[in-house]
């Protein structure tokens, strides 16, 4: 391969960010699997992973890494560590024209920096994701989902799972949820999220059950149902479901989530939403005696999206807030029995770092340094995640020049 040197810089966001692109051992992988590579680690504090860890195995660790062709990180740079003329790989949360980073964006192309985002990143068909930490954010996001229950309910007490040091730790909380009466539970999404959340029911031991007997049976012990977009919208002119036409064409489709309402009790929300899409139930709905639902774990976490009772979100610290169906305010959590007690930590992935980010390493040196670190350099997958070079946003992202101007 040809010569390249990579930074694995220090994470600068407010609050830190534990987890790291790159472990220990997936760095000496890459150092073995690529002869040309140099790899280097910025000094940090606060990482998952200590100094010491990454030089136990012979990884270079120093204060300064500006002398890297590329530069790794997570989370957003802070405007101010961005260093000028470099490449960078990080999750920037700019392509939906986000408002707190349009700076940071404005920056990238001031400073010309090279800015390639791992969020799209896509397989050879430019659909797929091909690296992500979706996973985590449901494993973490079912396992808070309970938490916030047990509290509600004064069932059981779950250690958080950022107080957990792995997942084989928050696995031993598991057997706690036998006191679980015979609730129903409702998981929306097929995805990476989803399937995390599932992973941890069904490692609860929380019996699935199909969507059908989930609405018109009653079960003896605790049931949860997973949904697909099919199962809780249609069309508003009565045409046959089409995912594909659902995905292209959200705003010709209407919620039919209100069948899931009467028969629910704690919602785990893992589906990607569209601002376009239907929500799937109105405040006032909250209101309305048929509404079952006490408890939702908003994993997507979209503020005034698909949860309308996901006003804000809320921090690993202090994970759930309560929503007043009768004046539409939030309360703290746990204040009322008749509240409806929400879960909508943003970083998920962040209570379980070290986990998280093996599995992030790995998708890393599979899916992504091919692609990278081959013999010509970046190809077409790279560059189509390329926001910007060379001071100017690449074709693909043009509609972000409005965003960008002053």
């Amino acid at each position: 391969m040809r010569s390249v040197s990579l930074g694995i810089i220090r994470e600068g966001k407010t609050p830190p960010d534990k987890r790291v692109p790159l472990t220990p051992k997936k760095c000496a992988e890459a150092l073995s699997q690529y002869p040309g590579l140099r790899l280097v680690v910025e000094e940090s504090p606060i990482r998952c992973f200590s100094d010491q860890e990454y030089r136990d195995l012979g990884i270079e660790v120093r204060a300064d890494v500006s002398d890297c062709d590329i530069l790794l990180g997570v989370k957003e740079v802070p405007v101010g560590h961005l260093i000028p003329n470099k490449t960078y790989m990080f999750f920037s949360h700019t392509v939906k024209k986000q408002p707190a980073n349009r700076e940071l964006l404005r920056q990238v192309l001031a400073k010309n920096i090279t800015l390639i985002d791992y969020e799209l990143l896509t397989n050879q068909d430019g659909g797929e994701r091909i690296v992500a930490f979706g996973r985590w954010a449901g494993i973490v996001g079912a396992y808070n989902g309970l938490l916030t229950y047990g509290r509600k309910h004064d069932l059981y007490q779950l250690k958080p799972a950022y107080e957990c040091l792995d997942m084989e730790d928050m696995q031993e909380e598991f057997f706690k949820v036998k006191r679980l009466p015979p609730i129903k539970m409702v998981v929306t999404g097929s995805g990476r999220v989803a399937q995390g959340a599932v992973e941890v029911l069904d490692r609860m031991g929380i019996r699935r059950v199909s969507v059908y007997d989930y609405l018109y049976h009653d079960f003896s012990e605790p049931v949860y149902t997973q949904l697909r977009s099919s199962d809780y919208n249609r069309r508003r002119d009565g045409r046959v479901w089409d995912t594909a036409d659902f995905h292209r064409n959200p705003q010709e489709y209407e919620s039919t989530f209100q069948n899931f309402l009467p028969v629910t009790n704690l919602l785990i929300a893992c589906a990607y939403w569209h601002p376009a899409a239907p929500k799937l139930f109105t405040e006032e709905d909250t209101c309305r005696a048929h509404f079952r639902i006490d408890t939702i774990a908003d994993v997507t976490c979209d503020v005034n999206g698909s949860i309308p009772t996901t006003k804000r979100s809320s921090s690993i610290q202090e994970p759930a807030f309560d929503y007043n169906c009768q004046t539409g305010e939030l309360e703290v959590a746990y204040s009322r029995p008749t509240n409806i007690t929400v879960m909508a930590v943003d970083n998920l992935p962040c209570e379980l770092p070290r986990n998280a980010s093996r599995d992030f390493g790995r998708q890393l040196l599979d899916n992504v340094f091919p692609h990278l670190l081959g013999e010509a350099g970046a190809d077409d997958i790279v560059e189509r995640a390329t926001i910007a070079r060379g001071g100017h946003l690449m074709p693909r992202y043009e509609y972000l020049s409005d965003y960008v101007a002053d």
